[in-house]
């Protein structure tokens, strides 16, 4: 078994890998100011950006669905890593080598699943990259110059080829340290009669990587007629190969996708290397599935949703690629983007239009001109005699609940009335009131098939016992004064130490009247107190991180550290008067307790008990009248 990693090298690791490089990988960020980005959050679906990240104290936080943490705990919530297969794939994107506690460097067969199961399809596409220059691969070059690409093309998109033999790359493999268990998780190789043998074989071959640019996949095309296997064979579905949550080219096209607001969808390899040879950069293609909610979520992260967010799918005009466009059209709600489709003459395919006419037919041919809705209606539509009553009739019955599906009433009315010009029908009001009843009637059957509010009712608490405990308090009550003002003193003792320390640290847990937020206070008390952050913040926050009891409270800190501050000038005035808020309700509340004490004792008090609650009682009086008249001066 590995050792534990050193501390040191962690800390290393989390300072060399600045957060927000990480998390671009994934999503695009955008300046939510204060020295913050913002973006969609890719652990939950939302339409509006609420996850932040702030780079100057390596942290994210998603306001939505509270995930938040460092650079580790990012990595190994999207990515699905332990955290030392996190720390290992960090440290060797920067170079850093890793001390282990127990038995000095980690040995290859110790590594983590993922990173071994990663490493090992990098090593194979190195191979099949270097056997497309063999004299067996002629074949392979042969295709990929028919369809119009070179040896630099072929370089450029890392394909290669998979000589016939049984087991070439399995022979490789093991002599790279791999055993025979890794080679079939990997879907590199499967069993034969003789033990592990080559699933690809006399194949040209495409390598499919995942967002963060790690090869996890390949597509394989068949090269020759005594090939009896499928036309097109993917990996298998593996721990890191899910077909459903790739996108090939997204590694190429993520960063001009971003700053474009624009994807192209395609069907196919080749014509991801025509699109992007013809200067289209934002094209990619699912991988031998068609494209759904998975898709959509990635798509999405990277768009921003912002109203200029175009995408655009080149479905051939074919009956396969009409079935695909009405597939993806009713998923079309779940992108704020525009959609368009866009169809080759001749139905062509951009591979085959680049052939035949060139880069600039393939520029031309993404540019937006039909809107998805408008195809999908089209396409129903068509179907029937729209010269007689019967076939409008029976054309609006099959096209009105597809319309009615549109959540944004104002974007269904405007379809609405598209689609009365398209079936022929000159009353729009009658189209667009027939659609209205549709959505009505599908909302009241949604809510009929729901279940009664007593079981709903008991659902929830069914729900609530399965969830992770929150602690007790009105935490989140910010119409609260004081909850704010403890809020803020927390905010300002997580990102701003130096404006509140070293008084901060002798507040004590009992001044935070909400259990979360005295829950916080504790964990800053345990990490060292706020003066510890002053030198160094993003280490104080990582100790702050290490001394939460459990994962409510380690989200409440990454969201109290990179939440923005009320005030418009964040100073030593401002931290003063919270510092002084909060003492003063302390005090307050600690004068009631006494008073009301003695009030409930009357005269069965002690004289010594008297006395002494009175002495108390007058001090803290006089500390109050400070506090109001001198500020944090009193303090």
């Amino acid at each position: 078994m590995a050792g534990r990693i050193n501390d040191d090298d962690v800390k290393a690791v989390r300072d060399a890998v600045p957060i927000d490089a990480v998390v671009s990988e994934y999503l695009q960020l955008r300046n939510a100011g204060g020295g913050n980005l913002k973006g969609l959050c890719p652990f939950h679906d939302e339409k509006s950006p609420s996850f932040q990240v702030s780079p100057a104290k390596g942290l994210f936080h998603c306001f939505g669905c509270q995930e938040g943490g460092d650079t580790i705990a990012f990595v190994m919530k999207i990515d699905h890593l332990t955290f030392s297969e996190t720390v290992e794939r960090l440290a060797g994107q920067a170079g850093i080598t890793l001390r282990y506690e127990e038995g000095g460097y980690n040995p290859s067969h110790q590594r983590g699943e993922r990173i071994r199961l990663v490493e090992a399809h990098k090593i194979a596409a190195d191979f099949y990259q270097e056997q497309l220059n063999g004299p067996e691969a002629e074949i392979g070059r042969a295709f990929l110059a028919a369809r119009g690409f070179d040896q630099d093309a072929a370089a450029h998109f890392g394909v290669g080829y998979s000589p016939a033999g049984w087991d070439h790359l399995t022979r490789y493999l093991r002599g790279k340290g791999f055993s025979d268990k890794e080679l079939i998780s990997s879907g590199l190789s499967q069993d034969g009669r003789r033990g592990p043998i080559d699933r690809f074989r006399g194949r040209l071959m495409w390598p499919i990587s995942d967002t963060s640019g790690d090869i996890v996949g390949f597509g394989a095309r068949k090269l020759r007629d005594d090939d009896n296997g499928p036309k097109y064979l993917n990996t298998p579905e593996t721990s890191i190969y899910k077909k459903s949550q790739v996108l090939y080219g997204i590694d190429l096209a993520k960063k001009d996708i971003a700053k474009a607001s624009r994807a192209v969808v395609v069907e196919g390899y080749t014509d991801v290397m025509a699109c992007h040879l013809a200067g289209v950069t934002t094209a990619i293609a699912t991988c031998g599935t068609s494209f759904g909610n998975d898709h959509i979520k990635i798509l999405r992260r990277l768009l921003m949703d912002n109203g200029s967010a175009r995408v655009i799918f080149t479905f051939d005009g074919d009956a396969a690629g009409q079935k695909a466009a009405l597939r993806a059209f009713e998923d079309d709600q779940k992108f704020a983007a525009e959609t368009y489709i866009a169809i080759a003459p001749d139905n062509m395919d951009p591979c085959d239009l680049r052939l035949a006419k060139g880069d600039d037919a393939v520029r031309d041919l993404v540019e937006p001109r039909t809107p998805l809705f408008e195809f999908a209606l089209r396409q129903i539509v068509g179907r029937y005699d729209l010269e007689t009553p019967a076939g409008r009739a029976a054309a609006l019955d099959e096209a009105a609940p597809v319309v009615a599906k549109i959540k944004t009433s104002s974007v269904q009315r405007e379809v609405a009335v598209q689609l009365a010009g398209f079936v022929g029908i000159l009353d729009q009001e009658f189209v667009v009131h027939r659609v209205n009843q549709l959505a009505q009637w599908a909302r009241g059957r949604g809510d009929q098939r729901g279940p009664a509010p007593a079981s709903r009712a008991g659902n929830a608490q069914h729900q609530q016992a399965q969830a992770p405990a929150v602690p007790p308090g009105p935490a989140l009550n910010l119409r609260s004064p004081a909850h704010r003002t403890e809020r803020e003193l927390l905010k300002l003792a997580l990102q701003k130490p130096a404006l509140v320390s070293p008084a901060f640290d002798a507040y004590g847990v009992d001044e935070f009247t909400a259990p979360p937020y005295a829950a916080v206070r504790q964990c800053i008390a345990e990490a060292g107190g706020a003066e510890l952050g002053v030198a160094e913040t993003r280490e104080y926050l990582v100790q702050v991180l290490d001394a939460t009891p459990d994962d409510t409270v380690r989200k409440l800190v990454t969201e109290l550290a990179v939440e923005v501050f009320h005030g418009k000038t964040i100073d030593e005035s401002y931290a003063g008067q919270h510092l002084v808020n909060v003492r003063l309700r302390a005090v307050d509340r600690r004068i009631d307790d006494v008073q009301s004490s003695l009030a409930r004792l009357g005269s069965n008090v002690a004289p010594d008990h008297l006395a002494a609650a009175q002495n108390e009682v007058w001090v803290l009086q006089q500390y109050a009248q400070s506090l109001r008249s001198h500020g944090a001066d009193a303090l």
